[in-house]
């Protein structure tokens, strides 16, 4: 398959290796200024970086007052950056570095891009603070109208924010400080003509609290525009006669900080990260709303991306909330299941749930997720949940033990309907032997469980609750007309690693005996129980036939959230699960699912309603349509 037909995947192929600098600084000291620069950028150069951004009049110190308008510190200023552009001579690196500029009659607060020993373009601030802590409308300009020329060692050189720099086939722009903070940013008009990347050098004040407004902006734009921010803030070296600079070094993408350097830190001058660039491009084919913009100078940086390796985190488990808001998100999934199956009462005038409990942990799931809806409409279990337990030949005591127990302590109406006579029957009259445990034997049973549990659903006029997971739709891993369909399913989208984690999460905030019972049904292997064990204990493992969830969930996020091909799946997964799976293995299992993906949709097509729950979903009415007859190479 994918393996032999394409070379090996390369980083370079989809990402850009960007980084914020925070050098120390000697305000006012333009050599010493421009050495730390050198210092850093080297140091980026060395570590494959395509952009390296430092913050808001680098090469000055931000601090400096009014001795910004003299000439010897303006003169030093553009020598230094004569200098600095002399040190991106044969790199394959870009340089943002801060500087103020002199262009015509006034002084600018601006930032300079250099690449290949050359200054590529000078981009001037547009909005300037001017209250509070801030005074540049003391010493600056605000930039408006287009684009003009300055003539810098010789060099003519464009001056204006109506421009883009290309690195590679990746499009940058840049806006500085302030620029980001009005109501409408810069960047918003740049990324709408195709950046990106936003460069932002700026100084930024620190006191309490700003920290996190600065986190959070950063990451709202990013998400906003769909797009990759690198803000680089001044260090704390600047002068502190009424300011501390915070040295924030933040780079976002799509919404979230992937990486950053906390602010007052010590140390760490250089914080790199790979940015996605398809992932980019991916959430804006996908959103339809996202602008064509007016079309920018755009000028060539002659930067081809180098990274050969991969400098960034590849979170295993990416359906699973990290962090201090876990626990919250957890209790936020549950909560979405609930009120969807209270709204579908309530619409319908269904006052029953009838649902299967099979001692696993998708029924687990189901039922906690019906219990909470029964305390939103302000009903007790035993008058709403009707749950069966219905044990075949290959069931085993402890899941049907577990099933019985957790009915009993959570005080839902229950009964065990055993349906081993009922499938010998149906087997019969179809002429099969009754012991050959082949598809048919299995999903004979799976089908008479769904037929149980409509007809009691007929009786009590009430709603069959499914259980099957998204993971399981994605691949196809459930009985057609068996646990395949129900009126309504809470779980179709809770991923299989989300729905251990939301069962872990439940049993931790239930008294003893339900948590006791939850955990022994945390510790049991993932079975369907379609098939006799000749030991007596489980006959089926799921993960044996089909592989790994969490290998699974990996390969589905990466599919439906960000577009991925094969192929870097394959890559991301292998850095993600290092020493816990060979290569081998990922890629046999990568196969597998990509197969079982194309050959199951005739299966989603017609899957019932069901809660999205994560950022993504199979719903043939939501997230995903594709042909049920779609082939596999389509997909490969």
């Amino acid at each position: 398959m994918h393996s032999c037909e394409f070379l090996p995947y390369q980083p370079c192929e989809s990402f850009v290796r960007v980084a914020t600098a925070c050098p120390e600084v000697a305000v006012g000291e333009v050599p010493a200024n421009v050495a730390r620069i050198a210092k850093l950028y080297a140091e980026g150069v060395e570590r494959q970086a395509s952009l390296v951004v430092f913050p808001e009049l680098s090469l000055t110190g931000y601090s400096i007052g009014d001795f910004v308008q003299h000439k010897l510190l303006l003169e030093n200023a553009k020598a230094g950056l004569q200098d600095l552009v002399a040190c991106t001579d044969g790199t394959q690196t870009t340089m943002v570095v801060g500087l103020p500029l002199m262009v015509g009659n006034s002084l600018y607060n601006c930032a300079a891009v250099l690449a290949g020993g050359r200054i590529r373009g000078i981009v001037p601030k547009s909005n300037l603070p001017g209250s509070g802590e801030f005074y540049e409308p003391r010493w600056y300009s605000a930039w408006e109208g287009e684009n003009a020329e300055v003539c810098i060692g010789g060099q003519a050189v464009p001056v204006g924010t109506d421009m883009l720099f290309e690195i590679g086939d990746t499009a940058m722009g840049v806006e500085i400080c302030e620029d980001l903070w009005v109501a409408t940013p810069l960047s918003t008009k740049l990324a709408a003509a195709g950046a990106t990347i936003i460069a932002n050098p700026s100084a930024s004040p620190e006191h309490m609290g700003r920290s996190a407004t600065r986190r959070a902006k950063v990451a709202d734009q990013a998400d906003r525009i769909i797009a990759a921010y690198v803000y680089a803030s001044a260090d704390p070296s600047e002068s502190t006669t009424d300011n501390v600079m915070s040295g924030h070094q933040l780079i976002a993408e799509n919404g979230k900080i992937i990486t950053e350097r906390p602010a007052l830190s010590l140390g760490q001058r250089l914080t790199v990260v790979d940015v996605d660039i398809d992932h980019i491009r991916y959430s804006r084919r996908q959103n339809r709303n996202y602008p064509n913009g007016p079309r920018l100078l755009t000028i060539d940086c002659g930067i081809a991306p180098q990274q050969a390796d991969l400098l960034r985190d590849i979170d295993p488990t990416p359906f699973i909330p990290k962090g201090p808001e876990a626990t919250e998100e957890l209790e936020h999934a549950l909560n979405l299941q609930a009120q969807a199956l209270v709204t579908r009462m309530r619409k319908t005038g269904i006052k029953k749930v009838v649902l299967g409990l099979s001692g696993g942990l998708d029924s687990t799931l189901a039922l906690l997720a019906a219990l909470r809806a029964c305390k939103r409409m302000g009903k007790t279990p035993a008058e709403v949940i009707h749950a069966i337990t219905m044990p075949g030949e290959a069931s085993s005591a402890h899941t049907q033990s577990n099933a019985e127990k957790l009915a009993l302590a959570v005080g839902v109406e229950h009964s065990v309907i055993a349906i081993g006579t009922l499938a010998e029957d149906q087997l019969r009259a179809l002429g099969h032997d009754t012991t050959t445990q082949d598809v048919t034997y299995e999903n004979t049973q799976a089908r008479l469980r769904t037929a149980i549990l409509f007809n009691r659903a007929n009786q009590l006029q009430g709603l069959v609750l499914g259980t099957g997971n998204m993971s399981e739709s994605a691949l196809g891993f459930c009985t057609f007309n068996g646990d395949h369909m129900s009126h309504y399913n809470v779980n179709a989208g809770v991923p299989k690693t989300l729905v251990r984690e939301l069962v872990a999460h439940a049993a931790a905030t239930q008294p003893g005996e339900v948590q006791v019972i939850l955990q022994s049904i945390l510790d049991t292997p993932i079975s369907p129980e379609l098939t006799n064990d000749t030991a007596g204990g489980i006959g089926q493992h799921t993960e044996s036939l089909i592989g790994p969830y969490i290998l699974h969930d990996f390969f589905l996020y990466y599919f439906l959230r960000h577009g991925d091909k094969p192929k870097k799946i394959e890559f991301l997964a292998a850095r993600a699960f290092e020493g816990r799976y060979e290569s081998d293995e990922i890629t046999h299992w990568l196969d597998v699912f990509v197969a079982r993906v194309a050959h199951s949709q005739w299966k989603r097509s017609v899957m019932p309603d069901g809660p999205k729950i994560v950022p993504v979903s199979f719903s043939p009415r939501g997230d995903w349509r594709m042909p049920s007859d779609m082939s596999v190479g389509a997909l490969q």
